[in-house]
């Protein structure tokens, strides 16, 4: 079995950076100009941004569902950059180079896993997750300072 990452599309946050500083505050979101790498790490790109880079630290809601485990969280969104669709099986470096805390959903959107790997053995964890079959999704998040970082299904070719 084969894994999707799969990365936020870039269109709702795009607008976003034509907002004022003050326009942003009122939306809970902040423009920050990157000042280290590894540091930045954009969901969109899936990629850190780059020391000089614009980027948004704003709240988003990346688990939506009707359950009690409905969640938002501060996630980094870099400007100009397109949606990152990483192939089939394929960790992203951004989610190898860092500690990550994944968690497994069923199709009630409840918490039926979880697990902190390094990113390097990220893969391999992915796998045995979604061996399970009540496994329906999986969301990783950085598990250092806990943001969101992307959602997994089993790759399913069209």
């Amino acid at each position: 079995m084969s894994f999707q990452i799969h990365a936020l599309p870039a269109a709702p946050f795009a607008p976003m950076f034509a907002l004022t500083d003050e326009e942003l505050a009122g939306s809970k979101a902040v423009r920050m100009v990157v000042d280290a790498k590894p540091g930045f790490p954009c969901r969109v790109s899936l990629e850190d941004a780059e020391p000089g880079e614009t980027v948004l630290l704003l709240n988003f809601e990346h688990q939506a569902a009707d359950s009690p485990y409905r969640s938002s969280h501060a996630i980094f969104v870099r400007e100009g950059v397109e949606q990152a669709f990483p192939a089939a099986g394929e960790v992203p470096e951004s989610l190898k180079s860092r500690l990550i805390s994944v968690r497994a959903f069923d199709k009630k959107h409840f918490m039926v896993a979880a697990d902190v790997v390094d990113g390097v053995k990220l893969a391999e964890v992915i796998n045995a997750m979604l061996d399970d079959p009540a496994v329906e999704y999986l969301h990783l998040h950085n598990a250092k300072p806990g943001c969101y970082a992307a959602r997994v299904t089993r790759y399913n070719p069209v």
